[in-house]
């Protein structure tokens, strides 16, 4: 595993952390560990406004750190092991309440800098209704805009440079990772169709054909 994705699983604890620690004082007590921490492998965690307020939160942090489209991709990869931010839950109903769920957190994400603001968006999302806090809600995830994706383009940037330039990516189908010389040798070699180079301020770019739908962009 790379740096970057060591980050990312690093924010992902973070953020984990900092919705039940906010739960706990602010909605209602969760479990506990005989050390005083918050349980998280506790019962009682699943399939309820715990979740809800966790995948959002999570997913809304994700945003503010890597942009809406690779929160929304980070969100179902295997690959940074979200067992311990999905539930285990066997309900049918589950995976559309985590996709729902994620979705609202991503468009708190977009909106806020601040972290502490985020939670307490989050919150008032869950007070409002907002979030779906039951697997048997009858409310559906249709999908982010611009979904279904592309197939062609499985691709979303996982690492920038200071000057704000991708410069480490990831492959959601191989599971690869590319450096930005990498990627750029395999799209000019015709591996990636759905992507170009471009010369943007004198440096060789990977870039996404364009297609009308935002979800393929390159983040």
């Amino acid at each position: 595993m790379t740096k970057s994705l060591w980050q990312a699983k690093q924010v992902r604890n973070e953020a984990l952390e900092e919705a039940y620690f906010y739960f706990d004082q602010n909605i209602r007590p969760l479990p506990k560990l005989p050390s005083g921490k918050i349980n998280p492998a506790a019962r009682g965690l699943e399939d309820n406004d715990v979740d809800a307020f966790r995948h959002a939160y999570v997913s809304g942090v994700f945003t503010q750190v890597y942009g809406e489209t690779t929160a929304d991709v980070f969100g179902r990869l295997a690959e940074l092991d979200p067992a311990s931010i999905y539930s285990n839950s066997q309900n049918p109903g589950s995976k559309n309440m985590d996709l729902w769920n994620n979705a609202v957190g991503r468009k708190h994400g977009k909106k806020t800098n601040s972290r502490k603001v985020l939670l307490k968006r989050i919150h008032e999302a869950l007070k409002k209704g907002e979030l779906i806090t039951n697997p048997v809600d009858s409310r559906k995830y249709k999908g982010a805009k611009g979904d279904p994706k592309d197939s062609s383009k499985p691709v979303i940037a996982i690492d920038k440079s200071k000057s704000g330039r991708n410069e480490l990516f990831y492959d959601t189908n191989k599971q690869i990772e590319l450096s930005r010389e990498e990627f750029i040798v395999k799209i000019q070699s015709g591996g990636y169709p759905g992507y170009t180079v471009k010369n943007i301020r004198g440096t060789p770019t990977p870039v996404s054909n364009p297609d009308g739908r935002k979800a393929n962009n390159l983040s």
